[in-house]
């Protein structure tokens, strides 16, 4: 598989934080419109989702009658005896960040742009289904861990936002894995530590990342797809995907190399396209 690695760029963002687009000229945002009003109108995807998370409490049934049941690639050793627990996502799996994008598309301007300002209002609301299969886990002595690449500058109003909306924590032990290193968004090691106290039964997210390592999830779109069937027998079992269509390392896999220009990447898209 060619890596991606030369190519350690944000979503469509390039030197110094700023976006192609700009407050005159919004087109580039524009193009992501209908994908945000999808997530925030649409029945389908809501319903989408509470599906996901309804079979997801179906699996966990599952799990927790074989304790040699493990949803982690980094589980190893004895753990039949270790205390159950899950690894979910924050963005885009617990907590709906849409509004943030919203934002951009009004502005013309890209993350990280205005990102810190929306995490510290702790405004972000929940994604549908979250809610109930996050309290069905709690009320089943299930550990909850969430394994976010927020940066750890953001602990406290991330807590915030997760306990305003209700939702289970655990102030007596380190539950929210935050990014220490804003170069490091491999989330390998987080899941690694967890599964040497827990058997860890069940993983969440929007991102391929949230399952896999960087190395093999940072590929071209033709390799990467290949993944989904490479671990089939994990999907909608052990795995659960909360589609997010707004933006990820999907939309990276595109480039061959990073555009120099909202032109230039605009037309790789168009060339991507199998009409």
């Amino acid at each position: 598989m060619k890596s991606l690695k030369p190519i350690l760029f944000l979503l469509i963002t390039v030197t110094n934080g700023h976006s192609f687009a700009s407050e005159k000229d919004k087109s580039f945002q524009e193009q992501s419109m209908l994908s945000v009003l999808y997530v925030q109108t649409s029945t389908e995807f809501a319903a989408n989702n509470i599906q996901t998370f309804n079979n997801a409490s179906k699996a966990l049934d599952i799990a927790l009658q074989d304790n040699t049941w493990t949803a982690a690639l980094e589980q190893k050793g004895n753990f039949a005896g270790k205390i159950p627990a899950i690894i979910i996502d924050v963005d885009e799996t617990v907590l709906d960040n849409s509004s943030f994008q919203s934002r951009t598309i009004l502005s013309g301007l890209s993350y990280p742009n205005g990102w810190s300002k929306w995490v510290n209002e702790s405004k972000a609301t929940a994604v549908e289904g979250v809610y109930e299969f996050l309290h069905y886990a709690n009320d089943n002595n299930v550990k909850i861990f969430y394994v976010t690449n927020r940066l750890e500058s953001f602990r406290e109003p991330t807590i915030k936002n997760l306990k305003n909306l209700g939702l289970p924590f655990d102030d007596n032990v380190n539950t929210l894995l935050m990014r220490v290193d804003e170069n490091v968004r491999d989330k390998t090691e987080r899941r690694k530590n967890i599964a040497e106290n827990y058997r860890i039964v069940l993983l969440l997210g929007d991102q391929l990342t949230d399952f896999i390592s960087t190395k093999e999830a940072y590929v071209f779109h033709s390799d990467r797809k290949k993944l989904a069937k490479k671990y089939s027998d994990m999907w909608g079992s052990k795995w659960f995907m909360i589609t997010n269509p707004t933006y990820g390392r999907w939309e990276l896999s595109i480039y061959d190399e990073m555009p120099e220009s909202e032109d230039e990447a605009i037309q790789k898209r168009k060339e991507t396209l199998n009409p």
